[in-house]
């Protein structure tokens, strides 16, 4: 079995830094302490290209700040004691904060906000499910925060990482790939469901200006990136957000809708009123740690923990593996620098997600654009936060950015995930077969957790059948069972009354 990188080689979208760069990263005392506490240099890096990656990194994901109020103000309370604008600004300020924290105590090139999925559970599970108020559902959430963080603490979810086979997590990081470039495409409206489960555009072709939009950011990022362009990634975002601008200005095109199918995505790249808006924090505090357990019971509050924090506890590691391997940050054996630095500072994000009232915080893949166009260190996730912490103020500014413009990074980046199949050793059906089933499905089965799951399950079946279950290790074979219950786990809630 081949190692992750037990025989590195510098990966072919690897940026050029110069002998000068690494020795002597610049003149001053201020710029030097940067390199100095972060390890710029060490990590072959710059300033200049943490900046980059971090503005990078922000325009990625900032989709969030637009997504999560639209499916966190499903559940809003009728008296309006909760607003979708202070969802919008609650949601940027504890990404901020936990994405600056990851960067000072981590130093990994890693962004945290609201994660997709779990906000919908507590929109449509918790919430209009069962019947939780809002403050209760994120009363779940900060108890899943807090049920992770003790694991870290114990170092059971450090450990269970590093029973993980080498070779699963390369497979995690391509199937991650494959997840975030699917995730782009749809997002931008290139991929969407239709007489078949998927298809091309509409109808099998590309339609409207949101469409072509795309099509020039990526064309023109992979036309920069094969010209060896530094900044590739933020050039084209920008490039192609200006047309969108333009675009609009002249076609006044609304969202997309079942009535009108080549609308924008989440966000329309026009500017009403100042681009600065004070913001309104009204989601702080607005959580109830006890009230879920009077109104569903201890059984049913404990399965719905267990479902969170088994989705968000293999998120965060196919995310952080991913984004070490496209920076070339991980050792021998696939593992990060401060693994659990890293997985202390994503624990307290879920709680503060919960405690501010915007959904469990994780990493976030779509950091792996920001790698992409050079981030290695954790001054990365600093910039990323503090635009973050800007965009309270910078709304109008942020939602300029269409999806459309940044999705074209998180395609292109599928592609740099890609690279790591070569890895894998596929004349090995022990490791080929768990491989192929983890890279499938993460994007057929649109989520990351449900493809390590079936890969760790189908190593362990595997190794089982083959008279060689003592090679497993011993966490493999209790998270194995732990997934087989969260993939029984509608039958189980059933059988247990609490369904």
């Amino acid at each position: 079995m081949v190692s992750l990188f037990a025989c590195w080689r510098p990966n072919r979208h690897d940026y050029p830094v110069s002998t000068q760069e690494k020795t002597a990263p610049s003149h001053g005392g201020f710029a030097q302490s940067l390199d100095s506490f972060f390890q710029i240099s060490k990590r072959g890096s710059t300033i200049s290209h943490e900046i980059r990656g971090g503005i990078v990194t922000f325009f990625a994901m900032a989709y969030i700040l637009v997504v999560n109020p639209a499916i966190l103000g499903n559940a809003v309370p009728k008296d309006g004691s909760i607003t979708t604008q202070g969802i919008a600004a609650g949601t940027a300020l504890v990404a901020g904060i936990m994405t600056i924290l990851m960067g000072v105590v981590a130093n990994y090139p890693l962004a945290l906000a609201a994660g997709l999925g779990l906000n919908a559970v507590v929109a449509f599970t918790l919430v209009l499910g069962s019947g939780l108020s809002y403050g209760e559902a994120m009363g779940v959430i900060a108890w899943e925060g807090i049920l992770i963080f003790l694991l870290v603490l114990t170092g059971f979810r450090e450990a269970v990482f590093r029973a993980v086979p080498p070779a699963l997590k390369t497979a995690i990081t391509v199937g991650l790939g494959l997840f975030v470039a699917l995730i782009g495409l749809v997002n931008a409206g290139i991929v969407r469901t239709g007489a078949t489960p998927v298809q091309f555009g509409i109808s099998g072709s590309l339609d409207g200006w949101p469409a072509l939009v795309f099509v020039f950011g990526l064309f023109l990022m992979i036309v920069l990136y094969v010209r060896g362009v530094k900044g590739a990634v933020l050039i084209s975002i920008i490039a192609s957000t200006i047309l969108a601008v333009i675009v609009q200005a002249f076609a006044h095109i609304d969202r997309i809708s079942d009535t009108n199918p080549t609308g924008w995505g989440q966000t329309v790249p026009e500017l009403k009123g100042s681009p600065i808006a004070v913001p309104v924090f009204d989601t702080l505090g607005k959580v109830d740690l006890f009230g879920g357990f009077g109104k569903l019971g201890v059984v049913s509050i404990i399965l719905l923990v267990f479902s969170l924090m088994l989705a968000d506890f293999f998120d965060t590691m196919g995310t952080m593996v991913a984004v070490g391997a496209e920076g070339n940050l991980l050792d021998e054996q696939g593992n990060p620098p401060k693994t659990r630095q890293i997985l202390i500072i994503d624990s307290l994000a879920a709680v503060a997600g919960g405690v501010g009232g915007v959904s469990s915080n994780t990493s976030y893949v779509e950091s792996a654009s920001g790698v992409a166009e050079g981030a290695r260190t954790g001054l990365a996730s600093v910039v990323t936060g503090i635009l973050f912490l800007l965009s309270t103020f910078l709304a109008p500014l942020v939602e300029l950015v269409p999806t459309e413009a940044a999705s074209t990074a998180l395609v292109f980046v599928g592609f740099l995930m890609m690279t790591q199949v070569t890895d894998i050793d596929w004349d090995s059906k022990e490791v080929a077969i768990p491989a192929f089933m983890t890279m499938a499905f993460m994007p057929f089965g649109y989520s990351v957790s449900v493809g390590i799951g079936v890969g760790f399950v189908t190593y362990s079946l595997i190794q089982l059948v083959k008279g060689q279950a003592r090679k497993v290790h011993p966490l493999m074979w209790l998270v194995s069972v732990l997934f087989i219950i969260y993939f029984l786990m509608g039958p189980l809630q059933r059988l247990l009354g609490v369904g």
